[in-house]
């Protein structure tokens, strides 16, 4: 008994251990909770956001982690992240923005951007990546959708659409993949609300488009189709996604994971 109690007390080595990883929108919320967990699971991590400032200063809250900059919304600044990579065991799309209007009055250039950001440049990121993931016959893709990926709200029509499509990519490149590899997986997480910088500045937009005030915005709208009326918090989901990138966790893909207090379940 002494015996197999001191093998079960062994530490392992981490599970990601010799993975390399590359997070978009890692300077805060959930690429930065994301960030952390793959780090503190072993892998190298390359953290990528738009300014440099926020990022070198989340960089530098993750072991080991190298940062490197560029706007998704361009495509040349998406195929250069793809290159200064290299190859990528792990591919977490997560930079995400959002704009709250009426259709008539959207703008367009915002449309554009909503879309580039949250639709192409995961298109193009994993265009690039996942030829080498073949190879290795090992790879994770990690798209972060939103509840919004599976239904909709008023107001949102970019976020909405780049979502929901973001869920038809997932699902078409995981049917691709398995044919080439068994162990390269695509994955959609879909959370209602999570405790980030991108909710937080939703709740004035809200406030104007609902025709509420700024402190009822949380509880009438945001969480209104919460079963559980809580926002989510990011670590939460960091360690939702280490999970996925596990290599038991092979049998997951295609899939639209909710993380949603219970909101679907109405």
């Amino acid at each position: 008994m002494m015996q197999l109690a001191s093998q079960g007390s062994r530490s392992h080595a981490p599970s990601l251990q010799h993975r390399t990883a590359l997070v978009t929108g890692a300077a805060s919320g959930i690429g930065l909770a994301i960030a952390r967990e793959l780090a503190s699971e072993g892998a190298r991590v390359i953290m990528s956001d738009v300014a440099e400032g926020p990022l070198q200063a989340a960089t530098a809250l993750v072991p080991g982690a190298r940062a490197i900059v560029a706007n998704l919304a361009l495509r040349e600044d998406v195929k250069r992240l793809a290159k200064e990579a290299g190859d990528v065991d792990l591919l977490v799309n997560n930079a995400g923005l959002q704009s709250v209007s009426p259709i008539e009055d959207f703008d367009e250039s915002k449309w554009d951007l909503l879309v580039s950001v949250m639709l192409t440049a995961p298109f193009l990121l994993i265009r690039a990546v996942i030829p080498r993931m073949y190879e290795r016959n090992y790879g994770r893709v990690l798209n972060i959708g939103s509840v919004h990926s599976l239904i909709a709200s008023p107001f949102k029509s970019a976020y909405v659409a780049a979502k929901h499509g973001l869920v038809g990519l997932t699902k078409t490149v995981a049917l691709e993949a398995a044919q080439r590899s068994g162990n390269v997986t695509i994955n959609a997480i879909c959370p209602s609300y999570v405790r980030t910088p991108l909710v937080e500045k939703q709740i004035a937009d809200q406030a104007r488009v609902q025709n509420v005030p700024e402190d009822e915005v949380l509880s009438r709208i945001l969480l209104a189709q919460n079963a559980v009326k809580r926002l989510i918090e990011p670590e939460e989901v960091g360690k939702y996604a280490a999970f996925l990138c596990r290599e038991e966790a092979w049998s997951i893909t295609g899939a639209a994971i909710t993380m949603d207090a219970g909101w679907l379940a109405h």
